[in-house]
């Protein structure tokens, strides 16, 4: 393939932004949290992120499902892809070098540079990617 020379109709895979999930047993996921997998295959249910490897984060919840003293699947959660702005990790934080690397979820609305100790591999689960820093402090994070 050779390089443009002159600009081209851009297509695009897929449009779609949101994905249900059913939400864990006796869990709250909040509109504007980070949405994660726990569990594998058919069985895998929306959780809050959180420091927990084993889990994989989805989205964005664009609305409360608080399933709180309700059965696995009672109810479901919409998490959106895009970028999101999150709450930067006061121990592990990112900087403007970091765009462009991936995020590591500390909690549902944190995220973190390394997502591991001092040495190691990581323990938090990867959140996405650094998109931007934000003059308030907090920063862009494209989720896919």
């Amino acid at each position: 393939m050779t390089a443009l020379v002159a600009s081209r109709l851009i297509k695009e895979l897929a449009t779609v932004t949101t994905r249900r999930f059913p939400v864990a047993a006796n869990a709250a996921v909040w509109e504007g949290g980070m949405v994660a997998l726990s569990g594998a295959g058919a069985a895998a249910v929306a959780v809050p992120a959180s420091a927990n490897v084993a889990l994989k984060v989805v989205g964005v919840a664009q609305a409360d499902a608080n399933n709180l003293g309700g059965a696995a699947g009672a109810l479901t959660v919409d998490a959106k892809v895009g970028t999101f702005l999150m709450n930067n990790s006061a121990t592990d934080p990112l900087a403007l070098g970091d765009v462009g690397a991936p995020v590591y979820a500390v909690d549902d609305n944190t995220v973190s540079k390394t997502g591991a100790p001092a040495a190691g591999a990581p323990t938090q689960p990867q959140a996405g990617w650094l998109w931007a820093i934000d003059p308030s402090g907090g920063v862009w994070v494209r989720f896919l």
